[in-house]
């Protein structure tokens, strides 16, 4: 067998032993305990190898803003004002610049592939949607992009905006997505989205539900629509905090329809936590929707970063590894088979959501990615730090172990230097 490169000692999730990959023409050609080849080899070194992250709802148009947005409240409705404000001086030159500079934090922190909302209206126009279709294109090389194109200021209230939507629909964006809360008829926004979506034979993203009002949920109209139109397994939303003011039956009885229509969540741990339950004196409710409760209903659930320095989220470095260590932490998940979950809601799940093959097989793709831990769960539970990463076979970052630098004498064996399990 003909192979370009080997990685050997590597871990799989689910396997005990370690096992050795064989990469041909972009692809897993073969996995065995052992390749014999005169192919460049990688040592794993006992790392985990995997399909890498997915992230699927991230803002890289706004990202990186916050030196032009002087935070006061740090509540939802400013950072919607304060970023308005700011895209009206966008340039296409300086969304690619800020784009490219998260991109590549993404690349480095271990995603393969991710789905990015661009806002779309009369104050930002065309141009962040111009800027990030360069990115798509330029980083193809690391990532896979989606593009939404996204309406975060209300459409029934701005018709023209449905026009430029529809424009960027024509010119390559992957999908549309909206916003309810912010319309002032959210059931009219949704149906014409759903409109929209059927012109064009594309999927759905919207941001729904966040607050934590349990009452006047826009979910029982996303889920009518998406059956009426034939749409299960391609409307997504997230945020949905509004779930967890919820009374339990009630949760369960939402989580039914939404794993019934397939209508997927995404939960934003970074943006969820800091913008929820602002008016608590004490007590401050988490502001998360309940995944676990979600994902064991049957509902695709995944874990995203969605804002990175910005109003919305003034911290971030695009790593979703932590993003899943945050959301496992505010939702109490801390059993072997809790943290697994959360790191399928950054792979696997994610990857259902997106649409996308994932998963390191035979004959899949060689989008491949080495973090020191042993297994998933290590991952998540010490936030371990990706090493190396391939897109289609070809490497495409490598991130050296940190060296502790001991005196002359000091032993050397007193620890292994991952956590064994």
């Amino acid at each position: 067998m003909q192979l370009d490169l080997v990685i050997a000692n590597a871990r799989l999730a689910g396997q005990s032993e370690p096992v050795s990959l064989g990469i041909a023409a972009g692809s897993i050609a073969a996995i065995s305990p052992r390749i014999e080849s005169d192919a460049p080899v990688y040592d794993a070194e006992g790392c985990l190898v995997f399909g890498g992250f997915v992230e699927t709802h991230i803002h890289l148009d706004k990202a990186l803003i916050l030196d032009r947005c002087p935070l006061c409240e740090g509540t939802l409705e400013e950072a919607i004002a304060l970023t308005a404000k700011a895209k009206a001086g966008f340039t296409e030159e300086d969304v690619y610049a800020r784009a490219a500079r998260v991109t590549e934090m993404a690349i480095l922190q271990g995603t393969t592939r991710l789905r990015s909302f661009v806002e779309i209206d009369p104050r930002a126009g065309m141009v962040s949607f111009e800027a990030i279709k360069r990115i798509k294109a330029d980083y193809a090389f690391a990532i896979d992009i989606e593009i939404s194109a996204f309406i975060q200021e209300g459409l029934t209230n701005e018709p023209e905006t449905g026009a430029l939507i529809e424009a960027a629909l024509a010119d390559g964006a992957d999908l549309v997505g909206g916003c309810p809360y912010t319309d002032p008829d959210p059931v009219a926004h949704v149906a014409a989205l759903f409109d929209m979506a059927e012109r064009f034979d594309v999927a759905l993203d919207f941001h729904a539900d966040f607050d934590l009002d349990p009452d006047n949920t826009i979910l029982p109209e996303i889920i009518a629509q998406t059956r009426t139109r034939g749409y299960e397994g391609r409307v997504s939303v997230g945020h949905v905090t509004k779930l967890s003011a919820m009374a339990p039956e009630r949760v369960a009885a939402l989580a039914s329809e939404l794993a019934d229509a397939g209508v997927a969540v995404t939960i934003l741990p970074p943006t969820d936590l800091y913008l929820t339950g602002r008016d608590a004196t004490h007590l401050r409710p988490r502001g998360m929707a309940p995944g676990g409760v979600l994902a064991a209903a049957g509902v695709t659930v995944s874990l995203s970063n969605n804002n990175i320095l910005n109003p919305f989220t003034p911290f971030g470095d695009a790593s979703l590894c932590r993003a899943a260590s945050l959301f496992a932490h505010a939702s109490t998940s801390g059993t072997d088979a809790e943290i697994g979950a959360v790191f399928d809601m950054v792979t696997a799940q994610a990857a259902r959501l997106l649409g996308t093959p994932y998963g390191v097989a035979v004959g899949a793709a060689a989008d491949l990615v080495v973090i020191d831990a042993p297994d998933p769960v290590t991952a998540i539970r010490t936030c371990a730090p990706v090493l190396s990463g391939w897109k289609r076979g070809r490497q495409t970052f490598r991130r050296d172990r940190p060296e502790l630098l001991r005196p002359s004498g000091f032993p050397t064996n007193l620890i292994d230097q991952r956590v064994s399990r």
